[in-house]
């Protein structure tokens, strides 16, 4: 189901290829977040045209709205969405752990009151399978408990113990059922610890030995410094199965996911290119931009006049901010095309650059541009 086609001979950045019955994913990738069954202001044919290979959906937003067996009558999520690539769905235990004050976790699963009409619901590791079982996506997720940050030791071992059991139980429950859809899915556990390695050791250990198609780094870019992710990234991917696919959940900024390739990370998410966008900050390999500010009311060049998207190729800053500051909705459509197709380019460039045995360099040469 993965291979590693080519390990950059200086670093730890790796070329590889994820197949899913929905088609082939070329590894580094990045996913843009579907989170309720749709990439915010996109389209699934944009999407396509951006060169997207794969979706990521959540678990806890589309079982609340609008609901499993709506999406099982459509046929699954991939029909419901009108999307035939592949798709991976979260969880939701992250939504979960940031719903703090909406949610009660027990060693048995998680009881929580929805954010949408405060009504009542328990997740089981069980009932978390059974839902993407439901959806049909091709790369599942295991129930995990998220530490916060800062937490002690004995809370972050806590949480990662309560993880472990649950994954146990999702893999024991993955095994016994079928898929719904007539096709396979595959099901990634998720390292958790914090910052404490001795911990997230421990997860890497009891995860392998239980056995996943693939292995998440979880409980990261949330709120600890970079230099602590990175680490904590670096010691995870030393310990993971040099033949499964390593996948650093909720990651993140450009320069983020540049760092992490290097240290062997194959598959991101975040929001962050869409998000940032629609509230007009865009990304260049020169930087980023803020089209808001008023340097840019009279500026008649592309976002990136080396950028192919179609927002460069056919509309100025100037234009674009002039979309902002009328509240336009084509504003935050603009600005999401490009900086999903500079995170989609900035990972092949990444492939490029481990295949041909110059990810150091090419690492060194963005990041010099990229913060200037």
């Amino acid at each position: 189901m993965f291979r590693v086609e080519h390990k950059d001979k200086n670093t730890k950045a790796r070329a590889g290829v994820l197949e899913t019955s929905h088609g082939s994913i070329e590894t580094p990738i990045f996913m843009p977040v579907g989170t309720q069954g749709t990439v915010k202001t996109l389209s699934p044919h944009e999407l396509k045209d951006l060169g997207a290979e794969i979706i990521l959906g959540n678990t806890y937003h589309l079982f609340l709205r609008p609901g499993t067996e709506l999406i099982h009558e459509s046929g699954g999520l991939h029909s419901f969405i009108s999307w035939n690539k592949p798709i991976l769905t979260d969880s939701g235990g992250f939504q979960i752990f940031s719903l703090a004050a909406l949610r009660k976790i027990t060693d048995k699963g998680v009881r929580f009151q929805s954010h949408i009409d405060g009504s009542y619901h328990f997740f089981t590791p069980e009932t978390i399978i059974d839902i993407q079982r439901s959806l049909g996506s091709d790369v599942m997720m295991v129930l995990d408990e998220c530490a916060p940050y800062p937490c002690s030791l004995k809370d972050a071992d806590k949480a990662n113990n309560r993880t472990i059991q649950w994954a146990e139980q999702c893999s024991d429950r993955f095994l016994v059922s079928e898929p719904l859809y007539e096709h396979n899915q595959q099901l990634f556990g998720i390292v958790q610890g914090s910052t404490y390695k001795e911990i997230r050791k421990k997860s890497v250990e009891k995860l392998v030995k239980i056995g996943f198609n693939g292995y998440a780094i979880g409980g990261l870019a949330v709120g600890e410094p970079k230099s602590s992710m990175l680490d904590i990234t670096d010691f995870c991917t030393d310990l993971l199965p040099a033949k499964q696919p390593r996948y650093l959940m909720g990651v993140g900024k450009p320069d983020d996911l540049v760092e992490a390739i290097y240290r062997g990370i194959d598959m991101f998410d975040c929001v962050i290119p869409t998000r940032n966008g629609r509230n007009g900050t865009v990304y260049t390999f020169n930087g980023k931009i803020v089209l808001k500010n008023a340097e840019y009311k009279d500026d008649l060049y592309p976002i990136d006049d080396e950028c192919d998207c179609y927002t460069c190729r056919n509309f100025t800053r100037a234009y674009i901010r002039h979309l902002f500051q009328a509240e336009e909705i084509l504003a935050l459509r603009l600005a999401s095309i490009h900086n999903l197709y500079f995170y989609i380019q900035l990972v092949k460039q990444a492939r490029d650059a481990i295949i041909n045995d110059r990810y150091s360099e090419w690492r060194t040469e963005f990041l010099k541009k990229f913060s200037n």
